[in-house]
């Protein structure tokens, strides 16, 4: 057992109801994955989405909503990454579907969406090889202004009750010509049923961007160097579904997860002297965990956590919560949804160019898209 020092919430808002103004975007049928970035070139933040058949985004501002594709395969989609790959201020688009937990033989698929010229119309999708029960996919950059595709599964190949093959985790090289085969490079099979993966800046002078990787047996960071990727073991983090680093105003690092797999607990983790991560518990009523995003919300340079579940809770809530570290180091939690958002996935962005951080939330079973707009109270 790990030791946790659970920490007393305040009843006291850090924010104001009157600070997240809540705005419908859409209706969902699951919604299971969420991506923001600029898809038309406009210079504004849109929104994409994998819900259960379809893929799709939501052009800011009054948000128009496009598909990118439909029907890939004859199962759900699973998952989305997007992100300018190469400069021309229009996000490149990755998918993940032929969902089947309980196949992992065979299950499972990649595409990377070709744009038209006119965006709003359907993308032409190009199949990539896969390993079966594909989960979580990011755009991570690996330095020399290049961008792989991490792609990690839920299970790996064969595996029964987490025991087996351990899951491969993949970077895809994008080539010039998207048609043609795409590199593979194994950066991890040291663990056997994981859920989420992250990209960070662990270190903030290296242009290369980390992985961070998180499954039942623990979490691990995966680093890029020049002789190639290199892991190791973050001592003191027990396993989990979901995992993000921030970084305090004095810009030290920190690591929250949600404990246990679509767990209940969620705890952030200050790295001691020797190397090891000693954790706090911030809030244990959360059920089915399933999304953690981190940033500077409040504009203190400090980075704040917004955590979202999609079970309800002892409570019976389902929702969304932000938590702040105070001067004093203590941390206190807040509400954003308070059972409006069955929250599957989370994201956050600046999404009207006011130097806010706003929140997209997608919901499961409350099957809902919503933005939430960070703003002055009046």
């Amino acid at each position: 057992m790990l030791p946790l020092t659970l920490l007393l919430l305040a009843s006291t808002p850090i924010f104001q109801d009157s600070s997240f103004q809540e705005e419908t975007v859409g209706q969902l049928e699951i919604g299971y994955g969420v991506a923001i970035g600029d898809v038309d070139g406009d210079g504004r933040p849109d929104l994409l989405v994998a819900d259960k058949r379809e893929l799709a985004w939501y052009r800011s501002p009054k948000w128009d909503r496009h598909v990118l594709a439909r029907d890939l395969t004859e199962r759900d989609n699973v998952c989305i990454a997007a992100r300018d790959l190469d400069g021309d201020g229009k996000v490149e688009v990755a998918v993940g579907g032929a969902w089947n937990p309980g196949d992992t033989q065979t299950s499972g698929s990649i595409h990377y969406l070709v744009a038209p010229q006119d965006r709003t119309q359907p993308w032409a999708p190009i199949a990539l090889p896969h390993e079966p029960t594909v989960h979580r996919m990011r755009w991570v950059r690996v330095g020399e202004g290049r961008c792989d595709l991490v792609v990690a599964p839920l299970h790996g190949r064969g595996n029964k009750n987490a025991q087996g093959a351990g899951v491969r985790l993949l970077a895809y090289r994008p080539p010039a010509d998207p048609t043609q085969p795409w590199s593979t490079t194994l950066l991890d099979d040291t663990l056997h049923v994981t859920h989420n993966l992250d990209s960070c800046q662990w270190e903030p002078e290296t242009e290369a961007e980390e992985v961070l990787f998180i499954g039942l047996e623990g979490a691990l960071l995966i680093e890029r160097a020049e002789a190639g990727w290199s892991r190791r073991r973050l001592e003191g983090l027990e396993g989990g579904g979901e995992i993000r680093m921030g970084r305090h105003a004095d810009g030290t690092r920190f690591v929250a997860t949600i404990a246990p797999f679509h767990g209940n607990r969620l705890l952030v983790h200050h790295e001691a002297m020797d190397g090891t991560f000693i954790p706090t518990l911030l809030d244990d009523t959360l059920r089915g965990g399933h999304a953690i995003a981190v940033a500077d919300l409040v504009g203190d340079a400090g980075q704040e956590i917004v955590a979202g579940w999609r079970e309800p809770n002892p409570d019976g809530e389902v929702g969304i919560k932000l938590f702040q570290r105070t001067p004093g180091g203590e941390w206190k939690g807040s509400w954003i949804d308070r059972g409006g958002m069955a929250t599957e996935d989370l994201r956050l962005a600046d999404l009207d160019g006011d130097g806010r951080v706003d929140i997209v939330a997608a919901g499961r079973s409350t099957k809902n898209l919503k933005v939430y707009w960070n703003r002055e109270e009046n």
